[in-house]
């Protein structure tokens, strides 16, 4: 208990008992704080002394607001808790929920730093009976790891996510292995640790509710699992996974093509560069960072990606013939000058009479050699 200064040399046994004046503003009113008899000459009429209760765990605001975290909070087992897993735990935490990982690289320090429980097998982490089970691995090991996983540990209505870039994979591996009774929710966060390290605002996060309970539980527990990016900014696109595929291999998958090209290109900084150029390098160190699984993923698993890929082909092809069909276009005149559009006049006449006779080119146009 805090007693105010003014009160220092006095006994403490011959002040009066004290009220608690709480800071925090409660749904209810409390009662008024006690005030000293003024008819008791030992008595300090005029002094309010303010007293915080050191036992804070016990306060009423505490164990408010310790009954909506857990009210709001969902247990989250993290599979794979690689760059993109550890990215998502943060934020995560920041919203109150418990997060449990595991991962086949040993990330039990980091995760302890982090405030994560990590288990080495996933057997001892679904027992922990997750509320949601999030793979965040690559999309090669994807089905490997469905088939490894121990389902008959969980609770029977368990909600499976994907993070993954493609997204009709995942649900087809989902629908095949996962028992009917839990729920599936396949998502696609458009934005990594680099292009999403400061916020999380205005960026696109796709979502498709493949398949949930139809009980009042089942679809919060989702919502509440949405409402982590909602609450983060980001701008919520609900789209089925076939949709989503084929325009993340129009923009996704040709932003990644460009980009390892031209890190291929070997595009290097000048002290001269414009904005388009800075453009350009932002663009190549963005998509270097991932490895060259993930983009083989991205065209692997995206049924749409070839396509794109032949586009971009024939995109670079058209290009060198208009180029190249200027560059023909001014050697020629370099060679022959005008002399050869006289030329193309004097052997191809222009228009054909209707009775289908050839009009001649006047005869102060034909050369004297006889062309």
């Amino acid at each position: 208990m805090l007693v105010s200064s003014a009160t220092r040399s006095l006994n403490p046994q011959s002040l009066p008992p004290l009220a608690f004046s709480h800071s925090l503003s409660l749904p209810h009113r409390l009662p008024q704080p006690f005030v000293p008899n003024p008819s008791k000459s030992s008595y300090f009429p005029s002094l309010q002394i303010n007293c915080i209760d050191a036992a804070q765990p016990f306060d009423y605001e505490s164990h408010l607001k310790n009954r909506y975290i857990q009210s709001t909070s969902l247990k989250i087992a993290i599979v794979g808790f690689g760059n993109f897993g550890q990215f998502l735990s943060k934020t995560f935490l920041r919203h109150h929920h418990t997060i449990l990982a595991h991962s086949r690289t040993n990330y039990a320090g980091l995760a302890n730093q982090l405030g994560i429980s990590f288990y080495s097998d996933p057997n001892d982490l679904f027992e922990q009976h997750p509320d949601v089970v999030l793979l965040s691995t690559s999309i090669l090991s994807t089905e490997t790891l469905l088939q490894k996983l121990p389902f008959q540990r969980l609770r029977r209505n368990t909600l499976f996510v994907d993070v993954l870039s493609v997204k009709e994979f995942p649900r087809n591996l989902f629908l095949k292995y996962l028992p009917l009774d839990f729920d599936i929710l396949c998502t696609h966060p458009m934005f990594g640790p680099e292009s999403g390290k400061t916020a999380w605002a205005g960026l696109p996060f796709v979502y498709d509710k493949v398949r949930i309970g139809d009980e009042e539980s089942r679809v919060k527990r989702c919502d509440k699992f949405l409402g982590i990016f909602e609450n983060e900014g980001c701008r919520m696109v609900e789209m089925c996974c076939m949709e989503h595929d084929k325009y993340a291999a129009g923009s996704q998958f040709v932003t990644h093509t460009m980009g390892r090209l031209l890190e291929k290109f070997g595009l290097e900084s000048s002290p001269i560069n414009t904005k388009g150029y800075e453009t350009l390098l932002n663009l190549v160190e963005n998509t270097k960072g991932d490895s060259f699984d993930l983009y083989y993923g991205l065209f692997m698993y995206n049924q749409n990606a070839l396509e794109q890929l032949e586009r971009l082909d024939m995109a670079f092809e058209s290009i060198k013939k208009d180029l190249f069909g200027r560059l023909h276009q001014v050697y020629r005149k370099q060679l022959f000058g005008d002399n050869g559009e006289v030329e193309k006049k004097t052997r191809f006449p222009q228009k054909l009479l209707g009775n289908g006779s050839l009009i001649e080119p006047p005869l102060d146009n034909v050369r004297q050699d006889g062309f």
